[in-house]
């Protein structure tokens, strides 16, 4: 189960249709649950990606599917997407989009980390969550196999777990069998617009007539969204992670530590990362939106190091394009998938930290590390909804490191707002415009 690369064989393939109802611009998580749950509607769905599908980030992610610690108002969502995850193997027909019940835990050594713990517990009691406090005594007595000196921590039983690098291209055959099209190596380049609203959109294949667009381009979409007229904040961290050869299955939990967190692989090792590095390559962007993320910069428990140039082609770099028309080749056919080098630091930190953190693996090898890069907002919770400017156009990104487990909520939600249903949230915290309306920018977890 490697992540998903340019060098990745081209799966989907399909023609381009002159004429569908919607258009999504993206195929990780968010685009191809969206167009899977139109495709079932009945709805006539594109499903397009530069590169491949789940080529970045929803390939690269460490697979937990967790409600615990989730931002209040993303809470209920993650909790419907659990319920989704459950039976979307049955319901798709697809094996691959198997969900392991495995349990969330979180372990701290301070106490400012174990108020936290309790503070969200407070939240999690309000949804009736399954989430519960564990103590000294608890950890010491349920998870034996966990080294070093932790004071308490938190536990939620119906998380759980499922494989990113086969899930989500497993969600794309569904999609394509419900009757969406899914073409892969096929960029979007602009917005087809009449009248102030969308008519289409032109690929690097051809025009495709449509009324709506959704935009799930992840660290991309800010860079679309400006050729269109939009203005999105949001930037691109670089997260690190690694996976073990073959080891033994004492560690059945997504488990957190401080420092190391780890999750147990359909492949018998383990998905292992710090969480705790945030690397950001400078742009035009970083200082344009510095004071919409100095909060978060504020209370972030990260090392944030800052890198003065992204490499060549990335989103953001300097000398970036910052307008292009339909009729020249866009950055997005210039870099097909961002797989940007796994941090050095992070790797001598895994390799340093896990014999001690989880002794039980000491001596399990490192298999393979990757990154990918995070698209995350100034409060670092998604944007999802239509954009007030351009009629048609609807956003479903910054997902901010935790899209793979929400992923399917967020397709159904923008299912039913693209097909003028309820979508059966309160969406007031996703809207675009809360960093343009004078509110208050309030971080949550990231």
């Amino acid at each position: 189960m490697p992540i998903i690369t340019d060098k990745s064989p081209i799966a989907f393939s399909d023609p381009l249709p002159a004429e569908v109802d919607v258009v999504i611009i993206g195929a990780g998580i968010a685009g191809t649950a969206t167009a899977f749950f139109l495709a079932e509607r009945g709805i006539k769905a594109l499903l397009c990606d530069k590169g491949r599908v789940a080529g970045e980030q929803s390939s690269r992610n460490w697979g937990w599917v967790r409600q615990q610690g989730r931002d209040w108002a993303e809470l209920p969502i993650m909790m419907e997407a659990n319920r989704l995850w459950r039976g979307l193997a049955e319901r798709t027909g697809e094996a691959d989009l198997a969900f392991t019940q495995s349990g969330c835990v979180y372990l701290t050594d301070d106490a400012a980390g174990l108020r936290k713990y309790e503070q969200w517990h407070d939240l999690a009691k309000q949804h009736q969550l399954d989430t519960a406090m564990l103590s000294k005594a608890d950890i010491e007595a349920r998870l034996t196999h966990i080294g070093g000196k932790r004071i308490g921590g938190m536990i939620t039983p119906s998380d759980g777990r499922a494989e990113p690098s086969i899930a989500v291209p497993a969600l794309a055959r569904a999609a394509r069998k419900s009757g969406a099209a899914v073409i892969e190596g096929c960029a979007v380049r602009t917005l087809d617009i009449e009248a102030g609203r969308v008519a289409g959109v032109v690929t690097e294949k051809g025009r495709v007539r449509c009324a709506q667009v959704v935009l799930a381009g992840g660290a991309w979409s800010t860079h679309f969204a400006a050729n269109a007229g939009v203005d999105l904040p949001q930037l691109t961290i670089r997260s690190t992670a690694a996976r073990t050869r073959e080891a033994p299955p004492l560690y059945s939990n997504n488990i957190s530590t401080p420092g190391l967190s780890l999750r147990r692989r359909a492949d018998g090792g383990y998905t292992v990362a710090t969480g705790d590095l945030a690397e950001h390559y400078l742009s035009l962007a970083s200082f344009k939106h510095f004071t919409k993320f100095r909060k978060l910069l504020q209370i972030s428990a990260k090392d944030v190091r800052l890198r003065p140039a992204a490499p060549r082609g990335y989103p953001g770099r300097w000398g970036f394009p910052r307008h292009w028309s339909a009729a020249e080749a866009s950055p997005f056919e210039r870099l097909r998938v961002l797989n940007p080098p796994p941090s050095p630091i992070v790797i001598r930190r895994i390799v340093d930290r896990l014999p001690r953190r989880f002794p039980e693996l000491k001596g399990v090898e490192i298999a393979e590390a990757w990154a990918g890069m995070i698209d995350v907002t100034p409060d670092a919770v998604p944007v999802l909804g239509e954009d007030h400017r351009v009629k048609g156009l609807y956003l479903a990104t910054g997902l901010s490191g935790h899209g793979f487990g929400i992923g399917p909520a967020i397709g159904r939600i923008m299912a039913d707002l693209l097909a003028g249903r309820d979508p059966g949230h309160d969406l007031t915290r996703f809207r675009l415009t809360r960093f343009s309306d004078g509110s208050e920018i309030v971080p949550g977890p990231y």
